[in-house]
């Protein structure tokens, strides 16, 4: 990787931005707000992002890492498009690993451990490099909302923001959301609580809560999540830990970077210990001073606090991963102990654990509840359907996890963008993407507890793999999307130009090489070996190859049923459609469940709950027969101006 020396960014006043209009607003400076503001960017509007704390923009603000299972797919997707997370990831990882390594390559999970100060001084860098976007510190007090266009659908129009502390004003034709566990959030450590959305920072501001639930009309929930504390490390007893070293050689997250800046034998170990009776009885003996762990609001079921844990799983051992926050941090991260009992009573817990029997709390852990939009009242563009030109991305949409909000925001700043600059949205399929698979999932499904994406989710994971994101979206993400600059282009039609030219030379092997790839004790290096002068410029590509030979039959057994679905994803349903006087054949709970979702696709509407397969076939004819009605419509209207 190249040298790079970060600029960080400095705060401006409203006073004194260069404009008070854009194209293009994003409110929330973390992984979905600087992907978001980045991408909107790209595809060509002059974007304004807007956050608290401009130092700390690309923060991370619980776990210092990366990817994962499911999780890392979608680092590698939008890296494909363009975004900022994976070559960070690659700039600040200390400690890379692909998990699920036993398992097949689709479900591998590309991961790293990250050095925190380094992944915030990159992401700002980039963000500071970025042509047409402005950063100004500031607080958003609400939305300028007014009527909407009578040409598209809607019932409000988003038109800027308002500033707090001073009544300021700042126009834009959309406005992207991205606050986090900000939106009217709140702090729990043992029986205290304060107002925040991350320990040392405010909440957002009361004022955009009340715009979006009293002005808009959108259904909010709440959720809630915790951090565990930060332990000082040279406290912990380490060999009592058992070591898990990093990957030798380490995987970069981009298909820009052949290497990652840290040295494979710089590259720091992780450590694994569990919990004891101990643990068990001190969350027991505290359960009446944590208030948090009794509230009703739903919590992470994928990433449970320690008491959430010890409460459903009583008797059993959990792990506890102590992890490295950078290269010249003293500080360990016990990820698995999540916490929101008393500091006093933390330092208690962490102590019954033998590796941490003399452990010191530098910050204690806490818990967060925040507000959330329910995401089927957006579009699969993230769009709220209900108002015209604003975008939602992250944890505001009721998901957890960086790689999660990260993708979100890509996708809301994609479609900001576009609709600022009068261009039609684009949407990406669940047969496509892991992106896609999560924003189907949001806006068809909702959520009743924070989203986590996992491999399992995708119907069709066997294409859908870490190796060919940028082959299934860079090349879409350059002409049909627009957020993909030309230097990472020409890369990806390098790349798919010569695993073309050694596909078509193995599949012409009279005992197709291809076929001897899928075997388990053959690899390319051995057919490059015989073939040397055809195969051994194609080396860099040799895991590529392995991969696409053992799937290469299940992809393409899946082909017809990804095309069957795409028919479905294809056909559109107007999202002003009036389901209560449609006129087919559909219950009374069906035409309700339609206008409370709207789904924008057949594919959408075929995922709902409760939406069975007869209101489907009726849909479809409608569909199509809508669909056949606009298109004489056009051909007529072609014809007419022929005339």
């Amino acid at each position: 990787m190249k040298q790079k020396y970060p600029n960080l960014l400095v705060s401006r006043p409203a006073s004194h931005l260069a404009r008070q209009q854009y194209d293009v607003i994003v409110v929330g400076g973390g992984h979905a707000g600087t992907e978001a503001a980045a991408a909107a960017a790209r595809v060509g509007a002059e974007t304004l992002l807007v956050t608290q704390k401009i130092h700390t923009i690309g923060a991370l603000s619980c776990n210092p890492s990366l990817g994962g299972v499911g999780k890392g797919q979608l680092v590698k997707e939008v890296d494909a498009l363009d975004g900022l997370c994976g070559r960070a990831g690659d700039w600040a990882g200390i400690h890379f690993s692909i998990l699920n390594r036993r398992k097949g390559p689709a479900v591998w999970g590309p991961r790293a451990q990250l050095d925190r100060q380094r992944y915030r001084e990159f992401i700002q860098s980039e963000l500071l490099g970025t042509p047409r976007l402005t950063v100004l510190e500031g607080s958003v007090e609400e939305l300028l909302v007014t009527e909407p266009n009578p040409e598209k659908p809607g019932h409000h129009r988003v038109t800027g923001i308002r500033l707090a502390n001073g009544n300021h004003s700042i126009s834009a034709s959309s406005v992207v959301l991205t606050t986090g566990t900000f939106l009217s959030g709140s702090l729990f450590m043992g029986q205290t609580t304060s107002p925040g959305g991350r320990i040392g920072d405010a909440p957002s501001s009361a004022g955009l809560s009340h715009t979006l639930r009293e002005r808009l009309g959108l259904r909010i929930g709440r959720l809630r999540t915790g951090t565990p504390p930060r332990i000082v490390k040279d406290s912990v007893d380490l060999s009592q830990a058992k070591l898990h070293p990093p990957d030798r050689h380490p995987t970069p997250f981009s298909f820009l970077n052949k290497n990652t800046r840290c040295k494979p034998e710089d590259q720091l170990p992780c450590y694994l210990t569990f919990t004891t009776p101990g643990v068990e009885r001190v969350v027991r003996e505290s359960l009446h001073l944590n208030c948090h762990i009794q509230q009703d609001t739903k919590g992470p079921r994928y990433c449970p606090s320690i008491e959430s844990r010890v409460l459903r799983f009583p008797g059993r051992r959990h792990q506890v991963w102590l992890e490295p926050e950078g290269v010249t941090s003293d500080l360990l991260y016990p990820q698995g102990l999540s916490m929101t009992m008393p500091p006093d009573v933390q330092l208690r817990l962490i102590r019954e654990i033998p590796a941490m029997h003399r452990a010191e709390i530098r910050t204690p852990g806490y818990g967060v509840q925040y507000d959330f939009v329910c995401p089927t009242q957006l579009s699969p563009a993230l769009q709220v359907k209900s108002t015209q030109g604003l975008f939602l991305a992250g944890q505001i949409n009721g998901t957890t996890g960086y790689e999660e909000a990260a993708a979100q925001g890509l996708w809301a700043g994609v479609n900001a963008a576009r609709w600022a600059l009068s261009m039609s949205p684009v949407i990406l399929s669940r047969t496509e993407s892991y992106i896609g698979v999560l924003i189907d999932d949001l806006v068809t499904r909702g959520v009743t507890e924070p989203y986590r994406m996992f491999t399992s989710r995708a119907e069709f994971r066997t294409a859908l793999r870490p190796d060919n994101a940028d082959l299934r979206l860079t090349l879409k993400g350059r002409y049909k999307v627009g957020c993909v600059s030309s230097l990472r282009y020409q890369e990806t039609v390098r790349v798919k130009d010569n695993l073309q030219e050694v596909l078509e030379f193995l599949c012409a092997f009279f005992l197709s090489g291809m076929d001897v790839l899928q075997y388990n004790d053959v690899s390319f290096e051995m057919l490059a070996s015989v073939f040397p002068e055809c195969l051994s410029p194609y080396m860099e590509f040799s895991q590529r190859l392995k991969i696409e030979a053992v799937y290469r039959p299940l992809c393409d057994l899946q082909k017809k049923d990804i095309e069957r679905i795409q028919k479905e994803e294809n056909m559109s349903l107007p999202l002003d459609i009036d389901y209560f006087s449609l006129p087919v054949s559909l219950s009374q709970e069906v035409r309700e469940i339609l206008d409370r979702v709207r789904p924008s696709t057949l594919g959408a509407a075929t995922r709902l709950e409760g939406i069975t397969p007869a209101a489907i076939a009726h849909l479809l004819n409608y569909a199509r027969h809508t669909g056949q009605k606009e298109r004489r419509m056009h051909r007529n209207q072609v014809d007419q101006k022929e005339d």
